[in-house]
């Protein structure tokens, strides 16, 4: 069998270990510091009691808002095989002083038992994207024995949850780590210890929080306090922060591996053409080898992220091939870049439209990044429906104004604003000019989701319509995208 057809052949065969025990009562009681009172296996962890599936293990954390204990009852009742408690109850289950220290050991315990290559993502943009792409190239070439962190749990309590969740047999971990303060992915990266860490980029996301971009830089440096001796960092070589971030990795003993456009590259992007089907045909120079592969995902953003993915698996020695095949095959994740055929209503001719699902968060790089693509997407008329974004602070009037020279360069036909911080937009898109022809962008401005929902069927939908819906999470325009889905 040659190495093509060993990637190509990715599910397991019925002979390989099918065993999905993750812990036994003695092995968590003894990480947690805690006192188990029966005996019992678990096949997973959960904390969120509507999340729990039959054989797992039920953290009941307590929180500012809810105590974890209360659901206790509801997790047996899903199929909980024990619980993790600072109290006894009815069942099985390990009784600790506190529950979130204990999740905390566990996932050190898991991170402690593992001999797997670990890869730490973190950047302002695109960091769940290429944690994703980064596992699915492992995952393909280890037939099923990679591991990561599901979702965006890259917190706090998402971090040593996803750790906790690494059976002992894994072969690889990828792990995001998010921040909003200075200091916290110190914390996180001390929890994963990555062998490899990779920023994808910088660009101003929490800089209500943390006042520049440059602090920004810091914060996401500190991904590189987790590396011992003689790991490999990431970075991006076009970034204006390159400079301090290869710093921050040389203080932290890292060798540096950088991608992106730039002659000094490591990982150098050398021809992007689009690809037949969508998505982009790349070549690449690492040094001693040029690759040329596929990216599924549209955009310039990913055509960047596949280097530092290829960098990412090099470093851990996985297979290139595999991490090829994964990229062709990989498309938009919910919310961030699905796209989704969309029926348009007979009243209006029927047919299908695009809808470009980018509602879980925004900044203004990504904003720009989605609207260039949109403009460069095949449609009878260009939709933006525009959260605002959050945690920008002093500057969030201003990089909401600039929205709009993105958006004629995109030839948006209409768009939806939602949300107060939309208002400076509203001024500058009022402004004499327009668009290149002449024709200022119609748009409407709006309060709540339910009325941007009111506004875009008021507008309606045609057949060949791309519409683009993009904004920070809170907003919740994830409801919007499941009206159009529907």
């Amino acid at each position: 069998m040659n190495a093509v057809t060993r990637i190509l052949d990715w599910p397991m065969q019925d002979c390989e270990d099918n065993s999905h025990v993750l812990w036994d009562a003695v092995s968590i009681a003894r990480a947690v510091k805690g006192t188990a009172n029966a005996e019992f296996v678990v096949t997973g962890i959960e904390f969120d009691s509507r999340e729990v599936k039959p054989g797992d293990l039920f953290f009941a954390l307590s929180g500012e808002n809810t105590d974890g204990h209360r659901f206790v009852d509801m997790a047996f009742a899903k199929g909980a095989a024990a619980v993790v408690v600072d109290r006894p109850v009815e069942g099985p289950h390990v009784l600790v002083k506190d529950t979130t220290e204990a999740l905390v050991r566990l996932g050190a315990a898991a991170r402690a038992r593992s001999r797997a290559p670990i890869i730490g993502v973190t950047g302002s943009v695109g960091k769940t994207g290429v944690k994703e792409a980064i596992y699915a190239a492992l995952d393909r070439a280890s037939r099923g024995d990679a591991h990561r962190s599901v979702k965006s749990y890259n917190n706090h309590t998402g971090v040593p949850l996803s750790l906790a969740r690494m059976p002992a047999r894994a072969r690889f971990g990828v792990f995001e780590m998010g921040m909003n303060h200075a200091g916290e992915i110190a914390a996180l990266t001390r929890q994963v210890r990555p062998h490899v860490a990779v920023i994808t980029t910088i660009a101003p996301a929490h800089i209500e929080m943390l006042g520049s971009e440059e602090a920004i830089a810091e914060a996401k440096g500190e991904i590189f306090q987790g590396l011992g001796r003689g790991g490999t960092a990431v970075i991006p070589a076009d970034s204006p922060h390159f400079e301090r971030l290869r710093k921050a990795a040389l203080r932290n003993g890292a060798h540096v591996i950088s991608f992106g456009r730039s002659e000094q590259a490591d990982v150098r992007l050398l021809d992007s053409v689009p690809a037949l089907g969508g998505g982009s045909l790349v070549t690449a120079d690492m040094g001693d080898r040029r690759l040329c592969y596929t990216v599924a995902a549209p955009g310039e953003h990913w055509i960047i992220n596949s280097l530092a993915v290829m960098a990412a698996v090099r470093a851990v020695k996985g297979d290139l091939g595999a991490a090829g095949v994964a990229l062709a095959e990989m498309e938009g994740l919910a919310g961030r870049g699905a796209r989704i055929e969309i029926d348009v209503p007979e009243a209006n001719g029927g047919g299908r439209a695009l809808l470009i699902d980018e509602s879980y968060n925004a900044n203004p790089a990504s904003m720009r990044a989605t609207l260039a693509q949109l403009g460069r997407t095949d449609a009878t008329r260009r939709i933006a429906v525009l959260g605002s974004m959050k945690e920008l602070g002093k500057h969030a009037e201003g990089y909401h104004a600039a929205l709009a020279a993105p958006m004629r360069e995109a030839g948006v036909d209409y768009a939806v604003l939602v949300g107060p911080e939309m208002a400076a937009l509203v001024g500058e898109l009022g402004k004499s000019g327009g668009d290149s022809l002449g024709k200022p962008i119609p748009f409407a401005h709006c309060a709540t989701v339910e009325e941007a929902v009111d506004k875009l069927s008021a507008f309606g939908l045609r057949r060949g319509d791309a519409i683009l819906v993009k904004g920070s999470n809170s907003v919740g325009l994830a409801s919007l995208v499941t009206v159009l889905s529907k």
